[in-house]
């Protein structure tokens, strides 16, 4: 549901708190006492079948005795009770629902479900239960049992815990911070975190999101929510339970390495969040979103008065992935005029310990004033010799005059340490500016804009165009799949395996199936006219892990001794393991690369998040070495890159002393591929190729295996278990222009971004001005790449290609609001290509795609003098109006499940 109805729960005009007491220390007596002290303006109706009045104000036996349905419903009462609550509130349409009450159960045949499908059912928003409850300082609710009331601010908290939520609200009183907006969710039985990351995405009082989080009940929906806020605010993300175990065991290698952990952190890599690893860390992230908007660069100037301590601020720096700043030698000369002899002379700048508030400010100032930097961090160690009070006015008076005088004036952050709260860290509080209490923290709050502006580069960047060479054979491999699923096997042998592999051109180390040790020799001796020695391994559907029965026999040089490992290879094992079924022999050419580096590259299932690619070092100690990483599918090759650099191994791919680098560019392709298996084949829940060899001719793979499991239905060509949805092939589409050209249109890529300014130089002013409403200049990276980076799952666009000469003809769009229930459209086409139908047909598309995704209305707005836009919509069955706050613009809509594109 995401925002419908949030507003209820934001912004209530009037709430009835069910279970409202009198007695001290009962939830039902804070939560009102806390709605009286937050100012709440509207209606206040207090519900208790015990009382007649409670401190002065009426008490109503229910909710139908209410003279008014309340906007928000707070729970308070016992677990026995709360079903009925509900139930009454959901006929009487209660838009919204606060639940505090805890015990209500989990699962299926639990009240905290039956309360759920009630909600669903009935359209009622519900939050919680056994949560601490919900706060909106702007709108005076403080619908909860927190400790204090919240001072006004632009950060917003989502905290799945109430304990947490409450000590961050304790931390930022005293640190005289402020909230847009708290909740906590507790059970998340209906609003959840996808929900909340909408609403403040939105809101315009929100600069910065925290959240602190258990586990992500709707992952398909938290990663679009997340994806979307993050390209527009600072998100800090704490996840709990990092070292919980997995929660099955996993049979092969990929999935050992792929922890519930790591792939939450590929999760939020991916979506944009910024993650912290404590509460502390959290609290610095606070401190920092909460008083310095982010900034570019990553250069940082440290000036302070003990050369120690700078020492260590520069070791946590660049632990955090930073930067120190070098001094220009402008910089040098002019603090050699105002400090000591014995200063530093490099960054650090140690104005040495005896160093007075005008020192350090003259210091400063000329710091700010150096082009070589991105950022100051000023660390003042308390001493006898100085007033840290005289020094943080000094600071703070700098930077308050910086400010004035510049619309983006370079961020400072301080950390007097050893200091009593009066003696600085107050006059830094009323400035704004971030303070810590040690360097250390100083630097990881720093780190965290530094991190988020890292997040956005990510998220905008334009990757390599794929190879136009690789076209899967998608229906080989899924054809081979279903017929083991067919015959009831859960894993592919080994020749399976191989055209799976082949069919997404990943070159495997072809394998030969023998019965007997006799067939073993015969294919062995194949394998030697082919100039190979042989490799031979037991094919076993009980024995997953060949090495771990000694299953592999190595460099054989002989068809005989081919015929001889094969028969001492069956004795042995079914010695050892008497119950495993023996299959046979795979007889393998023994592949030789001289510079091959030995890798692991596979696809691991996760429960939450679905299929998870995991990339890392290689061989028999795989799991010993743990050197991995983790991404989300789909992969283009800038992702697959970052994947591989996250490893210790990538160290190795590159040349060292005289070895060559292996094609870095191979492996990257083989994780693309892999990622495409993965959203092309939702059977897979395991593949692991291991080992895989990379050398500067290219990657091989040495031994392979697959674990298939039936899928659910998704959507046509949407994988059920991504939790970001692929690029929909299944749109694409070959059409032609009235004047006979032919055209290919299809969902819009990332890498499109290439296309786009030869088309914007092909669109007149005034069609510029009829799209944008207004002229857009010259188009910026960050402008383009916001039209060509698409959640597939929220938006879609259409982009008109000329067979030709590959050039950009057109494009139409649509974006889905939060809650996909209505999308606005949008449609562009090269000035010179009017008249030839192409827009007709690609606004056709965008109705098409708006029906399958069950959307009710398409809206758009169009100038009045657009008479061929307004003429086409009409035509396709659009309603229009006069745009009411715009007199230039008509409003147009269009009744998605009513009309039937012909696409």
């Amino acid at each position: 549901m995401s925002t419908y109805r949030f507003e209820a729960l934001m912004q209530p005009s009037s709430v009835a708190v069910v279970g409202a007491s009198e007695r001290a220390g009962s939830v039902g007596h804070a939560v009102v006492a806390n709605l009286r002290e937050g100012g709440f303006a509207g209606t206040l109706s207090l519900v208790n079948p015990r009382h007649s009045a409670i401190g002065g104000t009426n008490c109503y036996p229910d909710l139908v005795a209410l003279p008014k349905p309340p906007d928000l419903a707070i729970v308070c009462a016992p677990p026995a009770a709360v079903s009925g609550i509900v139930e009454t509130a959901a006929a009487l349409r209660v838009p919204a629902c606060l639940i505090l009450t805890a015990g209500l159960g989990r699962g299926p045949d639990s009240a905290a479900w039956a309360i759920r499908d009630l909600g669903h059912s009935s359209g009622m928003r519900i939050v919680g239960p056994n949560c601490l409850g919900l706060m909106s300082p702007y709108g005076h609710l403080n619908a909860s049992f927190a400790s204090r009331q919240l001072k006004q601010g632009d950060l917003a908290l989502i905290s799945q815990s109430g304990a947490v939520a409450a000590g961050l609200i304790d931390w930022a009183a005293a640190h005289q911070l402020g909230f847009s907006g708290v909740v906590t969710l507790g059970d998340q039985i209906d609003v959840d975190f996808g929900d909340c990351l909408d609403h403040f995405a939105m809101d315009p009082r929100t600069r910065a999101i925290l959240l602190y989080v258990e586990a992500i009940a709707d992952p398909r929906k938290f990663m679009s929510a997340a994806r979307a806020a993050a390209r527009v605010k600072p998100i800090v993300v704490i996840k709990a339970g990092r070292h919980a175990p997995a929660a099955v065991a996993a049979a092969t290698h990929t999935g050992a390495l792929a922890g519930s952990d790591a792939v939450y952190d590929a999760a939020f890599r991916r979506a944009g969040l910024v993650r912290a690893y404590d509460v502390a860390e959290l609290f610095a992230a606070a401190e920092t979103l909460g008083r310095q908007r982010p900034f570019e660069g990553n250069r940082i100037a440290i000036l302070t008065n003990g050369g120690g301590i700078g020492v260590l601020a520069v070791d946590r720096l660049i632990d955090l992935g930073s930067q120190l700043a070098v001094l220009s030698q402008e910089t040098r000369d002019r603090l050699d005029a105002i400090l000591p002899p014995s200063w530093s002379r490099a960054n650090p700048v140690d104005i040495i310990g005896d160093a007075d508030a005008e020192r350090f400010a003259r210091a400063l100032d000329i710091l700010l004033d150096d082009e070589a930097n991105d950022a100051v961090l000023v660390l003042d160690v308390a001493t006898r010799l100085t007033s840290q009070r005289e020094a943080a006015e000094t600071i703070a008076r700098v930077v308050e005059q910086r400010r004035a005088h510049r619309l983006f004036a370079k961020p400072v952050f301080t950390a007097w340490i050893g200091a009593d709260r009066e003696e600085g860290p107050e006059r830094f509080v009323a400035a704004g500016i971030p303070n810590f209490p040690t360097e250390a923290d100083a630097v990881r709050g720093m780190t965290h804009l530094i991190a988020y502006r890292r997040a956005q580069s990510e998220l905008t960047r334009m990757p390599d165009a794929m190879p136009q060479d690789f076209n899967p054979e998608t229906e080989t491999a899924r054809a081979v799949i279903a017929g083991a699923l067919a015959g009831r096997r859960s894993w592919l042998d080994p020749i399976e395996t191989a055209r799976v592999l082949n069919a997404y051109d990943i070159p495997t180390a072809a394998p030969r199936l023998a019965s007997t040790p006799q067939e073993a020799a015969s294919l062995g001796a194949e394998v030697l006219a082919e100039g190979y020695t042989v490799v031979l391994k037991v094919h076993s559907p009980d024995i997953v892990h060949k090495s771990d029965v000694d299953g592999v026999a190595l460099d054989l040089t002989t068809a005989e001794a081919v015929g001889a490992a094969a028969e001492t290879m069956l004795a042995r094992i079914r010695s050892a393991r008497p119950e495993a079924k023996i299959s046979g022999f795979l007889v393998q050419p023994m592949i030789r690369r001289r510079n091959g580096r030995e890798l692991i590259a596979g696809i691991a299932d996760d429960p939450t998040f679905g299929p998870v690619v995991v990339f890392g070092r290689g061989g028999t100690a795989v799991e010993a070495i743990a050197d991995k990483a983790l991404a989300l599918p789909p992969l283009d090759l800038d992702r697959a890159r970052d994947l591989i650099a996250r490893t210790r191994v990538s160290r190795v791919l590159a040349s060292y002393r005289n070895v060559p680098a292996a094609n870095l560019d191979a492996v990257a392709m083989t994780l693309v591929k892999l990622a495409q298996l993965a959203a092309d084949c939702p059977q897979i829940c395991e593949l692991d190729l291991n080992p895989v060899l990379a050398d500067p001719d290219g990657v091989i793979v040495v031994d392979a295996r697959i674990r298939m499991m039936p899928a659910g239905d998704g959507r046509e060509g949407d994988h059920p278990r991504m939790v970001i949805r692929p690029y929909p092939r299944h749109w694409e589409r070959q059409t032609a222009l009235r004047d006979g050209r032919k055209v290919r249109i299809r969902p819009l890529r990332p890498e499109d971004e290439a296309l786009y300014p030869d088309f914007l130089a092909s669109v007149t002013d005034d069609d510029l001005r009829r799209r944008f409403f207004a002229l857009p200049g010259k188009p910026s990276h960050d402008f383009i790449a916001r039209l060509t980076q698409l959640d597939y799952a929220r938006a879609i666009a259409f982009a008109a290609i000329s067979q030709e000469d590959g050039r950009l003809l057109g494009v139409s769009r649509l974006h889905a609001d939060a809650n996909h229930e209505h999308g606005e459209y949008a449609v562009l086409v090269r000035s010179d290509l009017k008249g030839q139908g192409l827009g007709w047909t690609l606004m056709e598309l965008v109705i098409a795609w708006a029906r399958q995704e069950g959307l009710s209305t398409i809206q758009g707005h169009v100038m009045r003098g657009n008479t061929t836009m307004l003429q086409m919509c009409q035509e396709l069955g659009f309603g229009t109006q006069p745009d009411p706050n715009d007199p230039e613009l008509v409003s147009v809509e269009l009744h998605v499940q009513q009309v039937t594109a012909a696409v």
